[in-house]
């Protein structure tokens, strides 16, 4: 990136589905790309990562920042309070490059298939369809109900990306690490950055994608 360019500015979000690690290794390969990104946490969500990965961030935004600045050693990352519709994201004019949910709750995937906006998340994620900037869900939920289903057409046929926290077994994975970086690889590869992840298909002599 050249040095007189301003770094890209993205979204991840992670409600309370299962599945925060997601969230914390696309975070990572973001920062390491050299995007500037804003963190919104759900309560739920916040519930949840402190449940799987023991992080206790708290609610009130500038300890949240001091802990999730040095949780991944990068100032390049801020957190946002979901009740701040002052914050640039909500609005169309200043919206973000990108938009990652993950994991996204299946609550979640319904109040914006809807077009609700009661939170920060809701409405950052209203603005990114309708300004047509890519946003990617990743719903982390088994098995899947006729209204799930139906939201997460709704949503694909409004522009979303609809990505399912499904690893692949083709890449034979050693660990649950490369599961996960199965499913963020996948996430790169929608926003077209470039990554070593997980070997792909023709890299390999075994299985398919």
């Amino acid at each position: 990136m050249p040095e007189n360019q301003p770094a890209a500015h993205g979204v991840v979000a992670l409600t309370g589905a299962s599945g925060s690690i997601y969230g914390l290794r696309l975070t990572e390969e973001l920062l390491k790309a050299g995007w500037r990104i804003s963190l919104l946490l759900s309560d739920a969500g916040r519930q949840v990562l402190q449940h799987e990965t023991g992080l206790n961030w708290s609610a009130e935004v500038a300890a949240c920042r001091g802990q999730v600045q040095e949780y991944f050693a990068s100032r390049a990352i801020d957190c946002v309070a979901l009740d701040d519709f002052s914050a640039a994201m909500a609005s169309g004019t200043a919206a973000p490059q990108m938009m990652v949910i993950a994991p996204c709750s299946m609550g979640t995937v319904g109040r914006i298939a809807a077009g609700l906006s009661g939170n920060l998340l809701e409405r950052t994620a209203d603005v990114m369809l309708k300004e047509r900037r890519p946003l990617i869900l990743v719903p982390r939920e088994t098995p899947l109900n006729s209204i799930h289903l139906e939201n997460l057409l709704r949503l694909s046929r409004a522009g979303a990306v609809i990505l399912p926290a499904m690893p692949a077994f083709y890449h034979h994975p050693q660990s649950t690490q490369a599961l996960i970086d199965f499913v963020v690889g996948k996430i790169l590869d929608q926003m077209e950055i470039s990554h070593d992840l997980f070997t792909r298909w023709g890299d390999s002599p075994a299985g398919k994608d």
